[in-house]
């Protein structure tokens, strides 16, 4: 398991610019669709539902998991937090327009530690896609979700390879080149071949004290002809636009290669035959009594 220095607090390791628009708008319908397929908290019961009074949503981006959450259970008090002050500002908006007075949103930096949150405050932590983190990001931010949830409260987290499992040839070659550099900065995968995070969510929540460790395996089909098709065909469209200018320097490979790729990868994606699968996996644990 490589796992090797962390960015400084300085060193940018987003991979999009956090204040697009075009992103938050595929973000926006993603996050419907990713609810929609996955529950607003499937590893939870209903009993254990009942008992959460405050929730946190990491790395929240236009806050639509956030918001339904408090649209759902009024009686809850939900936070989010995103670096982007585009997002959160959106996120805001929506809330007041909806009338969701119980919550909240703030611009956050996941890479700075400590978050601005108190000791054992929240009965759930829930981190979803966060896995452009490099490996030594893991630890320090693990920790902090335990320092923030209360003994007895959830740490939930959802990830899902990048980017997706078809049979596009030039979304699989986009695909190795994230994932390339993902390892460049420092992955779970020796081989370099996955982000190497899916089967490590479970340990790193033993890690850090929790029990009680849930697994729960999601499939989005986004084939040609499916419902959530030309949410994610516009998702790739903007998303490995946006890519290209880290690609590039990175060396990963040049503008030419990579509008090449676009080009066959937006025809890939309006063929009748497309196939697409999304296969996210939920881990949730339970912080130790103390």
């Amino acid at each position: 398991m490589t796992t090797p220095a962390g960015p400084s607090q300085g060193e940018n390791v987003y991979y999009l610019d956090t204040e697009n628009v075009a992103e938050m708008g595929c973000l926006i319908n993603l996050d419907q669709v990713f609810t929609k397929a996955m529950g607003l908290f499937p590893n939870l019961s209903d009993s254990e539902i009942g008992g959460l009074h405050r929730v946190l949503d990491v790395s929240c981006g236009p806050g639509g998991w956030a918001q339904e959450v408090a649209f759902t259970y009024p009686d809850i008090e939900v936070a989010g937090f995103d670096i982007s002050e585009v997002m959160i500002d959106y996120a805001k908006a929506q809330a007041r327009v909806q009338g969701l007075d119980n919550v909240t949103f703030h611009v956050m930096d996941i890479q700075k530690l400590p978050l601005n949150f108190p000791d054992n405050y929240f009965d759930l932590v829930n981190a979803r896609f966060v896995n452009f983190l490099p490996a030594a990001s893991w630890s320090p931010l693990l920790q902090e979700y335990r320092r923030i949830t209360r003994p007895g409260g959830f740490i939930t987290l959802t990830e899902s390879e990048w980017w997706y499992f078809t049979n596009s040839p030039a979304l699989e070659k986009f695909n190795s080149m994230i994932i390339r550099s993902i390892k460049m900065r420092g992955s779970f995968s020796e081989s370099g071949m996955f982000t190497g995070v899916l089967p490590l969510l479970g340990r790193f929540l033993l890690d850090i004290g929790c029990v009680d460790i849930r697994h729960k395996a999601h499939v989005i089909d986004f084939s040609a002809g499916t419902v959530a098709h030309e949410t994610f065909r516009q998702d790739a469209m903007v998303a490995f636009k946006l890519f290209q200018p880290r690609m590039v320097s990175m060396g990963i490979a040049t503008q030419e290669e990579l509008d090449q790729n676009y080009d066959r990868m937006v025809v890939d994606m309006l063929r009748d035959d497309f196939r697409g699968l999304m296969l996210p996996l939920t881990v949730t644990g339970r912080r130790g009594e103390e």
